[in-house]
Order: structure tokens, then sequence, then C-alpha cells
């Protein structure tokens, strides 16, 4: 499915506490944006292009007829986010697990490529990557 457009990306996910998930992505650095937040829902900025919708638990059912996922014994989905450094990989998951989140194994280096994974507040799997420039091919 060819596009000339870029398209946005928008991931919904469920959380128990809205409030408690604002703060803890605040302290990672992430904005959100007031036209699509009120006490059920917030839209949690990645870039220009991707975009977290953050719904409370009863909100999030409002769109599906199925059950949530218990992110303590099953996972939805990886959600894995660039970052511009090693170190900025490594200071997104230090202050992520700070925050209450947990971390998921140990660093990879792959020389190439290097990432970190952790559970947030929900137990929604985040992975941060670096991939160095001089071995991505154009």
């Amino acid at each position: 499915m060819a596009s000339t457009h870029s398209r946005k990306l928008f991931v919904n996910l469920p959380v128990r506490d809205l409030k408690r998930t604002v703060d803890f992505f605040t302290k990672l650095g992430f904005t959100f944006n007031p036209q699509f937040t009120d006490e059920k829902a917030t839209c949690m900025i990645v870039s220009e292009e991707a975009f977290f919708m953050l719904l409370t638990e009863e909100r999030f059912k409002d769109f599906t007829s199925r059950q949530i996922c218990d992110t303590r014994t099953h996972v939805e989905g990886l959600f894995a986010l660039s970052a511009g450094s090693r170190e900025e990989v490594d200071r997104l998951v230090n202050t992520a697990i700070e925050g209450g989140g947990s971390a998921i194994g140990e660093p990879k280096d792959y020389g190439f490529m290097y990432y970190r994974a952790f559970h947030d507040l929900d137990g929604h799997h985040w992975e941060v990557v670096f991939m160095d420039p001089s071995h991505v091919q154009s």
C-alpha cells in the first residue's frame, strides 16, 4: 500500500492511573497535547508523526468489545523509540526505572545498534534504541 504522503501514527494504550502515567512520561521528557486531554485521556507527543493516546481503562473499553490485556502476564506489543545516542538510551531507561518502571533484561550492544528495554507503570513494554548512523545505509 504505497502512499505519497507522510502518515501519522496514533497508538492507543489503556492505563490504570492517568495522572501517575502522565507524571511518569513527563519525567522522560514527553509532552502532551492539551486539546486531546481530559480526566480520561491524554495525547502523548512522541514526534510530529507519532502519538500515544493514553486512556483510562474505562475509556479504552469504549473502543473495543475485547478484554484489555493483563500486562503483568501478557504482552500486547513492543513499543520502540529511537534515541540520538547511547547516552540518551541510558538516560531514558534509567529515568523510567527511577520513576517506577522496571528494567527488562540487560542492555544489548551490537556495535551498530544499542538498546535497552523497560516496562512502564502499567506493564507496557518499551524499547529505546540507538542506531549508529555511520552503519545505516541510505
